[in-house]
């Protein structure tokens, strides 16, 4: 009867060695899963602001040409419409001289009499 209890009792022990081992393994794997997980979320909250840095160094170059683009394209309105008032005020004293001669000229363009007119 001591041997069957003792059988019984080294049966018990080894389920319960398996069990608790068994146990522990899945545990060890969910705590390993969550610590993952959580030094995941730390890399990347450490990482947001060398991201944001980096977008806005884009950002910021993307600004710096356009402003660059801008004046030049300011630059270059300017010369046309400096350019345009002259071809208007040469185009005015034509018109007058060719009338001092008593000849009417060409109708002109009603974009050119608009300019005439408006100075715009």
């Amino acid at each position: 009867m001591n041997e069957v209890v003792g059988i019984v009792g080294a049966v018990v022990t080894v389920v319960g060695m398996v069990i608790t081992g068994w146990m522990s393994l899945r545990g060890t794997r969910a705590a390993a899963a969550i610590t993952a997980a959580g030094q995941e979320r730390s890399a990347a909250a450490a990482a947001a602001p060398a991201v944001t840095a980096a977008n806005f160094a884009v950002l910021q170059a993307t600004v710096d040409r356009v402003d660059e683009e801008n004046a030049e394209i300011r630059t270059e309105l300017r010369g046309l419409r400096a350019l345009v008032r002259a071809y208007s005020w040469t185009v005015d004293r034509l018109i007058a001289q060719i009338r001092r001669g008593g000849t009417e000229p060409e109708e002109l363009h009603d974009l050119v009499k608009e300019h005439m007119r408006t100075g715009a």
